[in-house]
């Protein structure tokens, strides 16, 4: 009797212990199903992207305009400020490497000594020249006097004599006149000589002080008040200490106007054709995450580049700030989400609802009453969290955010097109 009752009371605990966890599991499976609704609303399509803040305005410090004339193609910064530094207007910002252009100057001063000696001897040279042809020419015209006086002496002469006398004193003209003539070519020529050597000791002079003075300007300050913000090179890279400032581009650093911001970003060329001028921006900070900006979209490139480390094309696009802040600083990492198109009354769904079967049908799991259908959709525009849905669906239909129990083996009920 005993050994009965007690396998009685065993196996009333067994169904007892199998109903408890019959319901346990079922609750469970109720509590893990994650439910939401197809609503019916306006439908926002969004680009987004990572950023980098920088200055709308900014006034670029640069090197000396004349590396070029001085074919100096290249310097090295050989010291700069810290980038961040507050300066004023004259204050210093940079030294250029100049051990190039003092090895030009000591050429060239080497050249403007060479040169002024020439020119000093060319006058020399040309005045002791000139002042022996002009006593050769007093010497000419006194022989002409002699010359003269023979020949009035020779009046009573014999015809032979008076004739050797004219004869004697038109030679002594020729002579002087000959003199004469060649001393005007000497002088034209003894100006051409020091006119040239002059030509080119000023020359060198101009070459020397040319240097002399972009030497001065290897040493580079603020032409406006600001905060010294290092220039970029085609990487992106810093330019700081060490970096090379080249005669075509002589720009060092740059001092942003902080009043107006924008955000520089790149968009994929699968998203690009979203974008357009005018689009309206909502503007986040890494640094500032309470912080919400907005924005415009102001520019759009026109041509695709391919940016370090990454095989994709992208497009480069500014977004102007609306708001001026005095917290925002250039480099500051920015979220960007584009607001590209904005579609009134349509139904959609999260994206996480939807599941397919190949390539071609596409479905959601309904509730409906305490099971579900795999029902076909028809989708259209997806942005990064919702899909609309074009056919398949109502109003306040009950989804799956999650696969349901016991989906294997169900078939998809399929839109009437098909």
């Amino acid at each position: 009797m005993k050994r009965n009752i007690f396998f009685i009371v065993l196996a009333i605990t067994l169904i007892i212990i199998i109903f408890l966890s019959i319901k346990f599991s079922s609750d469970t499976t109720e509590d893990l199903e994650i439910l939401t609704e197809a609503k019916l609303g306006t439908f926002k399509v969004e680009v987004t992207s990572a950023g980098e803040l920088d200055a709308k305005n900014s006034v670029n410090i640069e090197g000396p305009f004349g590396l070029r004339r001085a074919r100096i193609w290249e310097v090295k910064i050989e010291d700069m400020v810290d980038e961040g530094t507050v300066v004023k207007k004259g204050d210093y910002v940079a030294r250029l490497d100049a051990a190039e252009l003092s090895d030009r100057i000591q050429n060239e001063e080497n050249d403007l000594v060479q040169s002024t000696s020439q020119y000093t001897q060319a006058k020399l040279d040309t005045a002791l020249e000139l002042r022996q042809e002009r006593d050769n020419m007093i010497n000419l015209k006194y022989d002409i006097e002699q010359k003269r006086i023979a020949l009035e002496q020779s009046k009573f002469e014999p015809p032979a004599t008076i004739k050797q006398a004219e004869y004697e004193l038109e030679k002594a003209v020729r002579a002087y006149e000959q003199a004469v003539e060649n001393y005007q070519l000497k002088v034209e020529k003894a100006i051409a000589q020091v006119t040239e050597a002059r030509s080119e000791m000023l020359e060198d002079k101009r070459w020397f002080d040319f240097l002399q003075s972009l030497q001065d300007k290897f040493n580079i300050i603020a032409p406006e008040d600001g905060m010294v913000i290092y220039k970029r090179n085609w990487r992106g890279e810093k330019q700081g200490v060490g970096a090379t400032v080249r005669a075509w581009d002589p720009v060092v650093a740059t001092l942003p106007d902080l009043s107006k911001m924008i955000s520089r970003t790149y968009i994929n060329e699968v998203d690009i054709n979203y974008v357009s001028e005018d689009q309206e921006v909502e503007i986040g900070l890494d640094a500032f995450p309470d912080k919400k900006l907005s924005g415009t979209v102001v520019e759009v490139a026109n041509i695709g580049e391919q940016r370090p480390n990454t095989d994709a094309k992208v497009f480069q696009i500014l977004i102007e700030i609306h708001e001026s802040d005095t917290t925002l600083r250039p480099g500051m990492t920015t979220s960007n989400s584009i607001l590209a198109e904005e579609i009134n009354d349509v139904l959609f769904i999260p994206v996480e609802c939807i599941h397919s079967q190949g390539d071609s049908i596409t479905y959601v799991y309904r509730k409906s009453g305490l099971s579900y259908t795999k029902q076909q959709i028809k989708t259209g525009i997806t942005n990064s969290d919702e899909t609309i849905v074009l056919e398949g669906l109502s109003e306040g239909d009950v989804l799956y955010l999650s696969d349901p129990p016991g989906r294997e083996g169900k078939n998809i009920e399929l839109l009437s097109s098909n």
